[in-house]
């Protein structure tokens, strides 16, 4: 889908789910839900074609790959965790909203360990 198209999808989609809600708050929830991941999926589908060209500039710049992995990693972790927490508050559920924040923020410093410890290793062998 275009931009246009997932656009207007989303503001159909926003209208339909606000009429719905004051009939069936319930089925209101699940078609949220159901258009939040499919939004999701259509903006997910569009950025796997920038992964190439990002590694090969992450080729190109010598940086180690494993490097440029987590970094990836850690910006999906982000994402993951901002809308399953989006959707929680969408749920009315804020505190389980701020739950799933903080494993996404756990996790990304669980996959940062290994770059935190390069970056220290570099500063220890450069000073003297």
């Amino acid at each position: 889908m275009s931009l246009y198209q997932t656009v207007m999808f989303a503001v159909v989609a926003a209208m339909l789910v606000m009429a719905v809600r004051e009939m069936a708050p319930q089925v209101s929830f699940y078609l949220n839900l159901l258009v939040a991941v499919l939004l999701f999926f259509a903006v997910l589908s569009r950025l796997t074609g920038l992964l190439v060209p990002l590694e090969r500039l992450a080729e190109e710049a010598n940086v180690n790959v494993v490097f440029f992995a987590t970094i990836l990693k850690v910006v999906g972790i982000a994402y993951v965790a901002e809308f399953g927490a989006q959707v929680a508050r969408d749920a009315g559920v804020a505190s389980i909203a701020g739950k799933i924040e903080l494993l996404g923020k756990l996790s990304i410093i669980l996959l940062a360990v290994p770059i935190i410890t390069a970056v220290v290793d570099t500063m220890t062998h450069l000073l003297p």
